[in-house]
């Protein structure tokens, strides 16, 4: 055919490798996830006190997870969670650039021969595993086949290319490196993968069809496209994701203007750090050599452009918190969830996180309730009690928003480990609510008695039951952080507080009969309305207690 553009093959070919190659990385990408989420995570909150390690951490994390944009999503967690600064997600956000480049340097080898026996290994494993671990792991060999398979068809169509005149002439404008870093962002921002962009060049570089600098171009260009993935991710989002994605596009953007106008050097760079096919000569050393050029390249501009960037982590921040301000909170907004987001369901362990963050925001809530409460309860007025009871309708939507967010997670296929989890922050949930309750309508109901009763508390015995008080609310306060930290020293010391509290209710109780003789007006009803009080935080303290026996 004189015109291989108008062939049906070829574009069919073309879209149908590309659709094979996306839908390859998608499997994995999600296998992947599934498969060490948990470590990932785990790693990510632990190693990222120093910038350095911090690059290091991004690359490894991504180059793991191939995805970029679901390491960033961790970030936005973790920050938010107050467990990462600002700065620090920088450092990560940098050097998940390099993680990425690793796509490149495994399509670069000569993988396609490989993609059927691995889509028919990865299939049979994830078929015929019983462990969630193994089927995960068939997954990742069977998208991986895919993504080869992809390419190899790719590569086929586009073979007729190779001599078609009108093409060669396109692809020699091509050398244009700002036409090449458009052609490369848009196509980029239009597939929403940058490894999508690299396979396509390496299967053209493979069939000699477009040169080193060409290529260089158009990798740059590709690192400013996949912005408009983070982007359209942080749209609604909260701040934080907003700054990650603003993070993402200032380091990327920087880094091609940096590299633009050194493409040339670049192609030399690349030709001297990558070997050499000796024995071939035109299209055929091009096809043999450009595809491992264009790997080696886009990982060197990725190393170089963290380590320019690394030093400026904290004034990089400073600057995105300037642009990004945090907006006031208002009373609607602050019955609304702030970590729960449906986009983190399809990675429970990072779902699973996001509902702990949850609940440490609404056990502050309930704390705050417990807190306030007294002397609120003793000696305070109806409109005093009333501002407690108040609090209790955000602990009431916060409760719902994390219970449904739970039950969309359970949905997914969870682990063991995750199942476990998962009904571990359920109960939570319900145990906080349950406390909030307590306090707005058993307390406030008991305050309110006192009022109508025209009680009157001593002076000593309020000091007794505001001690008794301070210590059920120092119980509640360390379950909850031996919870949200998976504490389980911190658990145990809650649960040996069980003798203090009884020694202590027992001499309340003792003190109230005693008070009982005294000569004073409605004696019989100011003991009820006392041992009411110490009823309610006896019971409060019950369920801070089970909250610690869950992760003893």
């Amino acid at each position: 055919m004189d015109n291989p553009i108008a062939s049906f093959g070829l574009w069919a070919g073309l879209f149908g490798g590309l659709a094979l190659f996306l839908f390859g990385m998608d499997i994995m990408t999600q296998a992947l996830k599934s498969a060490a989420g948990d470590y990932m995570k785990d790693i990510l909150a632990k190693l990222t006190r120093n910038r350095f390690v911090g690059v290091g951490i991004g690359a490894f994390v991504t180059a793991v997870i191939q995805s970029s944009s679901v390491t960033t999503v961790i970030l936005v967690g973790f920050i938010s969670a107050g467990l990462l600064s600002m700065s620090q997600s920088v450092a990560v956000i940098i050097g998940a650039n390099i993680g990425t480049t690793i796509t490149a340097q495994i399509l670069a080898f000569k993988v396609t021969k490989l993609a059927l026996p691995m889509i028919t290994a990865g299939f049979l494993v994830s078929f015929t595993a019983k462990q969630n671990n193994w089927k995960q792991t068939g997954m990742i060999v069977l998208g991986l086949g895919l993504v080869f398979y992809g390419m190899g068809i790719m590569s086929t169509s586009l073979n007729p290319l190779r001599s078609y005149e009108p093409f060669i002439q396109f692809m020699i404008s091509m050398q244009n490196p700002i036409l090449g870093a458009l052609v490369g962002a848009l196509f980029t921002a239009v597939v929403q993968s940058s490894s999508a962009t690299t396979g396509i060049l390496i299967v053209m570089a493979s069939q000699g069809l477009i040169g080193l600098e060409s290529a260089i171009a158009i990798a740059l260009g590709a690192n400013i496209g996949t912005c408009v993935t983070a982007g359209l991710a942080s749209i609604g989002k909260p701040r934080e994701a907003v700054r990650a994605a603003v993070v993402h596009t200032l380091f990327n953007v920087g880094g091609v203007m940096i590299w633009i106008a050194f493409i040339p050097q670049l192609a030399e760079l690349a030709q001297w750090m990558s070997p050499a096919a000796e024995g071939l000569t035109g299209t055929d050393r091009l096809a043999a050599e450009t595809p491992r050029q264009i790997a080696n390249v886009h990982t060197f501009f990725n190393i170089i452009n963290a380590l320019i960037f690394v030093g400026f982590t904290t004034q990089i921040a400073r600057l995105v918190e300037w642009l990004i301000p945090d907006r006031p909170i208002t009373p609607e907004k602050a019955m609304l969830p702030k970590y729960l987001d449906d986009d983190l369901i399809s990675t429970p362990p990072i779902a699973l996180e996001a509902a702990r963050q949850e609940l440490k925001r609404l056990g502050k809530r309930v704390l705050r309730m417990v807190r306030e409460i007294m002397p609120v309860a003793i000696t305070g007025s109806r409109a005093e009690l009333e501002r407690v009871a108040a609090l209790d309708k955000v602990v009431d939507a916060r409760h719902i928003a994390i219970i449904e967010f739970l039950g969309k997670i359970s949905l997914t296929n969870l682990s063991k480990r995750q199942s476990k989890e998962l009904l571990q922050l359920a109960e939570l949930a319900n145990s906080l609510e349950y406390i909030g309750d307590r306090i707005a309508t058993g307390m406030v109901t008991s305050a309110n008695k006192r009022i109508d009763e025209d009680v009157t508390v001593s002076p000593q015995t309020a000091k007794v039951l505001s001690e008794y008080h301070t210590l059920v609310s120092s119980a509640l306060n360390d379950a909850l952080k031996a919870v949200v930290t998976q504490d389980s020293e911190l658990a145990v010391q809650v649960r040996r507080r069980k003798k203090d509290l009884a020694r202590m209710s027992r001499e309340i109780t003792a003190h109230g009969l005693d008070r009982l003789t005294a000569d004073e007006p409605n004696r019989l009803k100011t003991y009820a309305r006392e041992m009411e009080v110490m009823e309610i935080l006896d019971g409060v303290f019950t369920v801070a207690r089970r909250m610690a026996l869950t992760q003893a």
